[in-house]
């Protein structure tokens, strides 16, 4: 048992108590005694610091999976932590509990899921870490994940973006259009667009909105009005903060994710009336994320959001991390960026036919991720086999290796 009042809160427990009835049980416990909220509290700030000081990416604690055990993610790899182990459940949710206010309790034990941000000041007098967090349910016991989010943002140039692409970010050359940064979870999505986000809060006199869920990085306002709200706290959902967004002369808006065919068509709607929207998708590609746009609608209306989506997307970045010769992550991606022939392929239903294009479109910015992945094994970044591993076209990446 790793807290004093471990016994004495299985006392306050019916033993037959299960789920969320259980849950209620330690949450009542831990609001008649705040000491012992607060101990569980600073326990798990313990872990916290360690988080950062092992510059892991994730926390895994609770559930069945973990193993009683708390689990990080370093250079892409989730592994325990073994001077940390025999936690019990209760004793885990003791912890989760303790950084949720009573609103957001309240709401996990309606959803069995909540999804939040959390600011932590790690050391006394320093800036605060911020994490997202995610608690839910596994096999009727309370589970979490805490990603740490970066407190330093990437500059523009670390990113190695070609310049015409760099071009179609920034507002002063652009003043509309649909740019896309997809790629799977814990590809670095997020971190890509608070960059993006940044070149155009120091570049240009305007009002950047975010629409998060949860916010991670927040923006201190320079050249740019840059407000973030967050759903569920500001909010109710992405595509009424994307509605509400035309209200409040907004330059850019930012929407975290588009997770439906709602929210994608109100991106579509909001980006048509002349905005510059930046947003992400759970694709792996540029062809499979114009696929999957297009799919989220009945047949009867592909025809039209095709020719809408041709008319408003600007670029489409995909990105994957990958581990590097020395074990440490780095950045592969693809770019597409929209010209006059991928307007037609896309009117005209040849979409299959933009790989070709972007193979080669290097004077415009472009390049395949295959393309990518070979530049970093002639640079001796990453082995033939990582690429392999990581290409989404095989076929071509195993030409690229040969020839």
């Amino acid at each position: 048992m790793i807290f004093r009042f471990s016994r004495d809160l299985l006392k306050n427990i019916p033993e037959m108590a299960t789920g969320t009835n259980r849950f209620r049980y330690i949450a009542q416990y831990l609001d008649e005694y705040p000491e012992h909220s607060n101990e569980a509290f600073l326990k798990f700030k313990e872990l916290f610091r360690f988080m950062v000081k092992i510059k892991a990416s994730d926390l895994d604690c609770g559930g069945v999976g973990c193993n009683e055990q708390i689990w990080f993610r370093v250079n892409g790899e989730k592994m325990p932590y073994e001077e940390i182990n025999n936690i019990n459940q209760d004793e885990i949710a003791v912890m989760l509990l303790s950084v949720l206010s009573m609103d957001q309790k309240e709401m996990m034990f309606l959803n069995m899921n909540i999804d939040f941000s959390l600011s932590l000041e790690l050391e006394e007098g320093s800036r605060a870490q911020r994490f997202r967090g995610s608690i839910y349910y596994e096999m009727n016991s309370l589970a979490a994940n805490f990603r740490r989010i970066n407190s330093r943002l990437f500059t523009i140039d670390e990113l190695n973006f070609p310049a015409p692409i760099l071009e179609r970010f920034d507002l002063t050359n652009e003043k509309s259009g649909l740019i896309l940064v997809t790629g799977i979870t814990g590809s670095g999505k997020s971190s890509t667009l608070d960059t993006i986000i940044n070149m155009n809060n120091m570049r240009s006199h305007a009002h950047i909105l975010v629409i998060g869920k949860p916010i991670e990085y927040i923006h201190e306002s320079h050249k740019c009005l840059v407000r973030h709200r967050e759903v569920g706290e500001d909010v109710l959902s992405f595509d009424q903060g994307t509605v509400q967004a035309l209200r409040q002369d907004p330059d850019i808006i930012v929407v975290g994710e588009m997770r439906d065919k709602h929210t994608i068509a109100t991106v579509m709607e909001v980006t048509d009336s002349g905005h510059k929207v930046f947003t992400t998708l759970h694709t792996s590609s540029a062809i499979e994320s114009v696929h999957r746009i297009i799919g989220e609608f009945p047949p009867s209306e592909q025809d039209r959001i095709r020719y809408r989506l041709a008319d408003i997307l600007t670029v489409i970045v995909s990105q994957k991390l990958i581990p590097d010769r020395k074990g440490r992550l780095l950045m592969a991606k693809e770019i597409l960026s929209v010209d006059d022939s991928v307007k037609a392929a896309i009117r005209n239903n040849n979409i299959g036919e933009i790989y070709q294009m972007i193979t080669e479109g290097k004077n415009k910015g472009m390049y395949t991720l295959e393309q990518d992945l070979h530049l970093l094994v002639r640079m001796n970044k990453i082995s033939s086999k990582t690429a392999m591993g990581y290409a989404n076209n095989k076929k071509r990446m195993s030409q690229l290796l040969t020839y």
